[in-house]
């Protein structure tokens, strides 16, 4: 049987999210995985040390980057996370995050996709 405390998924997934791009995923990963992380994303190895090392790699990099959460979204043992980034040189992107998470309602895998925001637009709306 899955996890399916939805509300309690969505705020774990965020602060988890928030943690690991502020700088701190070694923490985020003790905290809110246990053991296995799959990851989709092909920037990023599989597993907690490769979630770890990409993270402690764009903070270092990148120390300044900020996120919003625009919208979180839950259904079943999956939350959606669509995000605001904002990096160094007004560089703007939207993401969208899925993260499943395991029987003991703890985030066991990712899957991204992400658009940098264009500077022009054919309408009047944003993409967040």
């Amino acid at each position: 049987m899955r996890y399916l405390d939805t509300e309690k998924n969505k705020k774990n997934a965020m602060a988890f999210y928030r943690m690991a791009y502020e700088g701190n995923p070694k923490t985020a990963i003790e905290t809110y995985c246990e053991g296995q992380y799959i990851q989709h994303n092909p920037h990023v190895a599989d597993g907690p040390q490769g979630f770890i090392d990409y993270f402690e790699r764009m903070h270092r990099e990148y120390p300044e980057k900020s996120i919003e959460f625009v919208r979180t979204i839950a259904e079943g043992d999956l939350v959606a996370l669509h995000t605001h980034q904002i990096w160094p040189d007004d560089d703007q992107y939207v993401t969208m995050d899925f993260f499943r998470f395991d029987e003991n309602g703890k985030i066991c895998e990712h899957w991204d996709a992400i658009q940098q925001i264009p500077k022009t637009s054919a309408n009047t709306n944003t993409m967040y």
